[in-house]
């Protein structure tokens, strides 16, 4: 079993998984919630390859040749790193990709791991890599993942002040709303419950509540004690459940997405189909997804169990 862990919220650990070169929007991610959290940094760079070209082989005047020389090019963003005071290092691997970063996770106690997706295609279908689809799917801590769409340059002084959490009928999204609670309290945020029932299931999963006693059993979710220091709002809307959380994202400004992935299967990656797939796509703010692997590990040995008076999701009988 896995447990509930608060440096989930205030990570003493964050790894940036990243290619050579590495994506600037991703690394200022990585670095603002490193910041924020006086978390120590760590850039890892897997390579497929167990040797490397010699320094004088190559002219590094492309990405290619980059790649060829990932210390000399992590370097400099981990100087960055430490010109705002955060401890960083640049660590090196061989091997499968995602396997060395699950590994590495497991070896160094990282508490948060963050990832970047590639750009859409031109038919706007996401191309999520393989890397991230595995650690979307396995990854025992939660995973901050940038898309094509985030602004370039938003996170250079981050903060976080909204957070969008995505709520749906499956019980595992009370664990996603308690770490967004107390992801919200650290950090002194608002932060806003989003449930959206499409239209098809609209009757069958409201049950002839209003929205308004809905939205009562949402905020009766997160403890009191967490209640008396978060500015949190629940909102329940009827639409496409991806659509209607990207366009609150983008209404609200928010800092971050947090939802469940627990829909996330490898079947589902191929064929761009779930709503946590369509969000990694067109989210214009990181997306914080706790994997099925975290979510089925979660269970009555929670530090923060649901309120006992909440024996189910909102809508759900």
């Amino acid at each position: 079993m896995v447990a509930f862990k608060l440096g989930w919220c205030k990570p003493s650990t964050i790894l940036f998984a990243t290619e050579c070169p590495a994506n600037e929007r991703n690394f200022t991610i990585a670095l603002a919630h490193a910041k924020e959290a006086g978390a120590k940094l760590i850039l890892l760079h897997v390579s497929r390859h167990s040797s490397r070209t010699g320094p004088h082989d190559v002219a590094k005047n492309s990405d290619r040749e980059v790649a060829a020389f990932p210390e000399e090019s992590l370097e400099p963003l981990a100087d960055r790193a430490r010109d705002l005071d955060i401890d960083c290092k640049v660590a090196l691997r061989s091997g499968d990709t995602a396997e060395e970063i699950l590994k590495y996770i497991r070896e160094w106690h990282v508490d948060r791991v963050v990832i970047g997706v590639h750009t859409a295609g031109p038919v706007g279908k996401l191309l999520v890599g393989s890397v991230a689809e595995t650690l979307l799917r396995k990854a025992s801590i939660p995973v901050t993942i940038g898309g094509p769409y985030i602004p370039e340059g938003t996170y250079c002084n981050f903060l976080t002040r909204t957070i969008l959490c995505s709520v749906d009928e499956h019980r595992s999204s009370q664990l996603a709303v308690q770490f967004a609670s107390v992801l919200a309290a650290q950090y002194g945020a608002r932060l806003i419950l989003q449930h959206v029932f499409p239209p098809q299931n609209k009757a069958l999963l409201m049950a002839g509540q209003s929205f308004g006693q809905v939205e009562r059993r949402l905020l009766r979710i997160i403890p009191l004690r967490v209640q008396a220091k978060v500015d949190v709002r629940a909102k329940v809307t009827i639409g496409d459940p991806a659509e209607e959380l990207l366009r609150q994202g983008r209404a609200l400004h928010a800092s971050v997405i947090v939802m469940g992935a627990h829909n996330a299967t490898h079947f589902a990656a191929v064929c761009n189909a779930g709503p946590v797939y369509k969000v990694l796509a067109y989210a214009t703010c990181p997306v914080i997804a706790l994997s099925p692997v975290v979510l089925a590990g979660i269970g009555s040995d929670s530090a923060m169990p649901p309120s006992p008076e909440v024996n189910f999701m909102a809508g759900v009988v």
